[in-house]
């Protein structure tokens, strides 16, 4: 219906910058993103601390979009090193133990925890214990 739509608009004022910027505007119904397709393995961000194994869902997903969904395993010993967030951010972890920075609180996580972080603050987590520290990390898009 919004393809449609912008279409109609486009007809109606051919030649027209606003049909241009509505028919860019225009995002599609849905992604769908395989996690293997965008998988790779590299250091993590914030410090290049250890290794890890990272999924940029989000980065898949055709524009405009206005947040980032993304998948890491933080092998033993990783870590996302201590950064400063301009955003509020989430860090929720599917499996494993992890030890969660923010403004120089730590806290212990582990499955089925998120850590809400707030923009601003200082933040880091690294894996703990003996399994793999696997987390989705979500937050909204730097504004252009």
């Amino acid at each position: 219906m919004r393809i449609a739509l912008t279409l109609f608009c486009c007809v109606l004022v051919a030649n027209s910058n606003t049909c241009m910027a509505a028919a860019a505007d225009t995002a599609p119904v849905m992604s769908i993103i395989n996690e293997e397709e965008v998988k790779r393995d590299e250091p993590p961000p914030h410090g290049a601390i250890g290794m890890s194994t990272a999924y940029r869902i989000s980065d898949a997903a055709p524009a405009p979009r206005s947040m980032e969904f993304r998948k890491r395993i933080l092998h033993p010993g990783a870590e996302i090193g201590l950064h400063p967030i301009a955003h509020d951010e989430v860090y929720y972890v599917l499996s494993g133990t992890g030890s969660v920075t923010s403004d120089g609180k730590t806290a212990t996580l582990k499955a089925g925890m998120a850590a809400y972080l707030y923009k601003g603050a200082v933040v880091g987590i690294k894996q703990t214990g003996t399994e793999a520290l696997s987390i989705i990390v979500s937050y909204p898009n730097a504004a252009h």
